[in-house]
């Protein structure tokens, strides 16, 4: 197993990519804390399955915005599991505008949850982990922190600064054996994208953008979480995989 003896904390995993990476990370041997915004209901059916196949979870309330339930969070955890050594920052919020349009209290709540909840959870995990020896910061970012996509501008922009915050705090906190890497998904067969699966034309023009003419799974996500948390990745530090089918080559972006 990758993972095993392994404590890790996986942000909004209760549902789409969060969900798939807390499996995956749970058959690889890691002891799994998820946290939860809201009701406890889907965290606690991730926890259930996870159980159920043989691994290690608990569900914590915790809003990856407010500072002190984030140290809650990474307190619980090791609490459970011991010292924490790898994080997922996967919990984010999207909404779309047309920049003209968009309103100053929806920019503020994107940036707030999707780039100062990456910091919030980075810096209290590193802290942490910095006390242990070391470990992994994984941030699940998009394609869109290099490309455009009008009327999401608010959500690009929180992209865009997951980046630069990744690449900053990786020369950082290098020196205390902890790497920072984002993953970058394109489109993912999500409840996020689910709207688009609704409508056939949409569909056709997204997957005409895409060369491999298709979506990815989350599963497929998960899997490069596994490998960036893994002894296999522990030289890497300060990058952004892309995992998109080739939609960023069909772009021109580089």
């Amino acid at each position: 197993m990758r993972l095993a003896g392994r404590s890790a904390i996986v942000t909004g995993a209760e549902s789409g990519i969060g969900k798939a990476i807390a499996f995956a990370f749970a058959a690889e041997g890691a002891s799994v804390a998820i946290d939860y915004p809201g009701a406890p209901a889907r965290a606690n059916e991730v926890i259930r399955a996870i159980e159920a196949r043989g691994g290690r979870a608990i569900a914590v309330k915790a809003d990856v915005t407010q500072p002190r339930d984030v140290e809650r969070l990474v307190e619980k955890a090791e609490a459970a599991f011991g010292p924490l050594r790898v994080i997922v920052n996967n919990a984010g919020i999207e909404e779309k505008h047309p920049f003209l349009e968009t309103p100053l209290d929806v920019f503020l709540r994107i940036v707030e949850v999707n780039l100062a909840g990456v910091w919030i959870c980075s810096q209290a995990a590193a802290r942490a982990m910095a006390r242990h020896g070391g470990g992994r910061i994984i941030n699940i970012s998009s394609i869109h922190e290099d490309i455009t996509m009008p009327t999401n501008a608010a959500y690009c922009a929180a992209k865009g600064g997951v980046r630069m915050l990744a690449r900053t705090i990786a020369v950082e906190l290098a020196p205390y054996g902890i790497t920072v890497n984002n993953v970058c998904p394109g489109a993912v067969e999500t409840p996020m994208d689910a709207s688009i699966e609704e409508r056939p034309n949409a569909l056709h023009e997204l997957l005409d953008e895409i060369p491999l003419r298709r979506m990815a799974s989350p599963e497929e996500v998960a899997e490069l979480c596994v490998y960036l948390a893994s002894d296999a990745a522990a030289y890497v530090t300060g990058s952004s995989y892309v995992i998109d089918g080739g939609m960023m080559r069909k772009s021109g972006s580089l």
